[in-house]
């Protein structure tokens, strides 16, 4: 029910028919929060994985997951800075594919953004419980709840301060990994030669299990990559949007290419492969920690363990931010139900922020009834969620391109040609279905949910849209650029 323009509120509460957004994001805030999210548990735990599948050749994975996610990335951005308008490239695929492409987007990706925020903060719980054991990890997933509820609550700009400092943590932390690791390779210390590059062929060979684990790797790898996707959906609410995402989307391909690149190997330089390894989730067990306990640093698991809570934390708080923007965005085009697209004064999408917590709910009642695992299934089943979403955003960006459409303020290099080639690059990762079985079940989760979203768009939704709502949004957006 509409509330009465005489109606006073609280600068905290929401506002009369108001679901506008603020713009208070500067481009170092938007290629923080992008990077908050990308720059994760993916890197500092879940890489052992992707280490055992291929040996040292992951590198080689890397590097190609870097290129494909960077085809991604400068394609979200030239958009955007054309258009940066809310729901990102949902909201562009509406626009240049068809409504159900951009219904289809972003359901998709509010999906993805729950299960990452639940899974980020179980992580959060059980680096918690590393130093308070006696703390239960669904006690943990709701203390942390509430903090990045609060945080996602404030003001965006204070949103954006905050997030800032945390990836700034992770950022610095890996800029240090990188030059006392470098340090080690190339000088070694008295106590321990330096190794140069001799491990990465010292067992097996480069690739001691041949070139297709190369391949199949991806599929884990990819995980690492998610949440560049935030470049977009943070267009709608940046100061300059042009300018903004222009350096965001550049900053933000360099920086993760290289930090991933580098410090896998790095790690493989001075760990052996074989050691590295490590398919657990446990601190210990990570890659990282094994390089500080060689360097004989004292306290090293308790030094990654803070490093890598503050990174599932700051993780967790992006893709709340994330899921509440998309459904805002739903719920501006009456693809969701409208209350979701309620703002407070202080322009925050409170009810969307709310419901984006639902991911949060599940985790801590999985966790409650000790069920495990659950983790390792969850990255899959983001992995394959994700996939479909970056291939709807370079399908997009063909489109915006065959449209005689250019960025406003930059070209993604190589244009439809890149595209092309980055969609190959996102078909041939599907393909690893046939060979992983966690994939295996991300797909009989992942399919079945797109034809159910496929149906309902049909009986519901397509009778929902408003098509002038898109095209406001469109002319909002672009008399702001």
């Amino acid at each position: 029910m509409s509330t009465p323009s005489s109606t006073r509120t609280t600068p905290g509460a929401p506002g009369p028919d108001d679901h506008t957004l603020a713009r208070s994001l500067g481009h170092g805030q938007m290629a923080m929060i992008a990077m908050g999210s990308a720059l994760g548990t993916g890197l500092f735990l879940g890489s052992g994985e992707a280490i055992g599948i291929a040996g040292p050749a992951v590198i080689v994975s890397f590097a190609i997951g870097a290129l494909i996610a960077a085809t991604v990335a400068l394609a979200m951005g030239e958009m955007a800075s054309r258009h940066p308008v809310r729901g990102g490239f949902g909201t562009l695929a509406a626009h240049y594919l068809s409504p159900f492409w951009g219904y289809l987007s972003r359901w998709l990706y509010w999906i993805v953004t729950i299960a990452v925020t639940g899974a980020e903060l179980v992580a959060c719980a059980a680096y918690l419980s590393y130093w308070f054991p006696a703390v239960p990890i669904w006690a943990g997933i709701l203390l942390f709840a509430a903090l990045i509820i609060g945080i996602n609550l404030a003001s965006v700009g204070s949103f954006g301060v905050i997030e800032f400092a945390l990836s700034s943590i992770k950022v610095v932390a890996v800029l240090v990994f990188i030059l006392i690791g470098a340090f080690l390779v190339i000088f070694g210390l008295p106590s321990a030669p330096a190794p140069g590059l001799s491990a990465l062929t010292a067992d097996g060979g480069f690739a001691p299990m041949g070139w297709a684990p190369v391949w199949v790797a991806l599929s884990v790898v990819m995980f690492s990559f998610g949440g560049i996707e935030l470049l977009s959906i943070t267009a709608a609410e940046a100061k300059d949007p042009a300018t903004s995402i222009r350096t965001a989307a550049r900053t933000t391909v360099v920086r993760l290419a290289f930090f991933y690149v580098l410090c896998i190997g790095i790690v493989l330089c001075l760990v052996p492969w074989r050691d590295a390894a490590s398919t657990g989730e446990d601190v210990a067990t990570s890659p990282f920690v094994m390089v500080f306990d060689r360097i004989g640093i004292p306290g090293a698991a308790n030094i990654t363990n803070l490093l890598v809570m503050v990174a599932a934390l700051s993780a967790a708080n992006a893709n709340l931010y994330a899921g509440s923007r998309m459904l805002h965005s739903l719920a501006s085009d009456r693809l969701a139900p409208r209350v979701f697209s309620a703002t407070t004064r202080r322009k925050v999408p409170f009810v969307g922020i709310a419901a984006s917590s639902v991911g949060i709910l599940g985790a801590a009642v999985l966790a409650f009834s000790g069920v495990g695992g659950v983790f390792g299934y969850m990255m899959s089943l983001v992995v394959f969620a994700v996939l479909s979403v970056w291939v709807l955003i370079l399908a997009t960006y063909i489109a915006f391109r065959r449209s005689g459409i250019e960025g406003a303020t930059f070209r993604m290099p190589g244009g439809i040609a890149s595209a092309v080639v980055g969609l190959i690059g996102l078909v041939s990762i599907f393909g690893t279905i046939v060979v992983r079985e966690s994939m295996q079940l991300a797909a009989m989760v992942g399919v079945p949910a797109i034809l159910l979203a496929a149906v309902l768009y049909a009986a519901v939704a397509r009778h929902r849209i408003d098509r002038g709502e898109i095209e406001r949004s469109f002319a909002e957006a672009d008399s702001m650029r």
